[in-house]
């Protein structure tokens, strides 16, 4: 790699598994050699932690929040593992769950100056604007999802979501409130059936500002998610990260990639229970081999 890789675990509904994906990958990373930095963005319900087994937590993100600490480097602590540092999430909801914009963004450029070659991004469930801005901060973005319908519907959810904050911030630096206006009444489709699609907003958008839908299209041609489909029990449920994908393309305007299919296995249970990541108490489980198979397409 030439560059560091920051990684987004993005997980569009709660119980997909993604902290789950998130400790497991790092640790699969750390073992390829990689010098990995996990980090906890599951601002008011971390347990990122809890998952790698860390037990005692000196420093967490609400420290540098609060100025208790100068850098996010120092609250980086050693996770047990070869290669693999955790920060820990806040403990004081109200603190760290509601950050100020510029809180945010000193957090985003300390998470760029980590001394590492990956960082993990655990991310909170659901497209609030925090998950979106932490998100589009990534070079690569993982998508954890279910083969459940409702899970599924909550990726299409979360993707226009974050495209809708996207163009937002670009129509906004643009300065042309009928940019906005249109992104708004996008958001109703029943009451405007003709800007359904991200494609139809920008062309809508486009009579109005040429310049700016330009740049629009360049930022969302960047954003490409991977998809991984977790708990999968049957051939119909390895099926569905296509159809998954082709909403995306029709109707969002996003390309995405199906980057991996994890098995159900009883592996991830017992580990759960023991407080321990599968990687360490199962290493050749279906569910670790998948995690492998992720960790090498995001070095090569």
């Amino acid at each position: 790699m030439d560059k560091k890789t920051i990684c987004s675990i993005l997980g569009p509904k709660g119980g997909v598994g993604k902290s789950n994906v998130s400790a497991n990958l790092a640790i699969a990373l750390a073992q390829m050699g990689k010098r990995v930095v996990a980090v906890d963005l599951d601002l008011g319900g971390a347990n990122l932690h809890a998952i790698l087994g860390v037990k005692e937590v000196r420093y967490t993100l609400e420290d540098l929040i609060l100025r208790k600490v100068k850098t996010l480097e120092e609250t980086a602590i050693d996770s047990g593992f070869k290669n693999l540092r955790v920060i820990c999430g806040g403990t004081d909801v109200h603190n760290i769950a509601n950050i100020s914009f510029q809180q945010k963004v000193k957090l985003i450029n300390h998470i760029a100056r980590l001394d590492c070659d990956v960082v993990i991004l655990d991310l909170a469930a659901g497209s609030s604007y925090n998950v979106v801005d932490f998100a589009f901060i990534a070079n690569r973005n993982l998508l954890v999802t279910t083969p459940e319908v409702t899970s599924l519907m909550k990726v299409y959810t979360f993707i226009k979501s974050a495209v809708f904050r996207l163009l937002t911030v670009v129509f906004r630096e643009a300065k042309v409130v009928e940019l906005l206006d249109i992104v708004e009444r996008a958001k109703d489709v029943t009451a405007n059936p003709h800007l359904k699609s991200i494609e139809s907003v920008l062309n809508e958008a486009e009579k109005i500002s040429p310049k700016a839908v330009a740049f629009a299209r360049k930022k969302l041609s960047g954003f490409i998610p991977d998809i991984v489909i977790n708990r999968v029990q049957s051939k119909n449920d390895a099926q569905v990260g296509t159809v998954v994908s082709k909403l995306l393309k029709d109707y969002v305007g996003i390309e995405s990639n199906v980057l991996a299919y994890i098995p159900e296995d009883e592996a991830v249970k017992k580990a759960i229970f023991t407080l321990k990541p599968v990687m360490a108490t199962s290493p050749q489980s279906e569910f670790s081999k998948s995690i492998l198979k992720i960790a090498a397409s995001l070095i090569t």
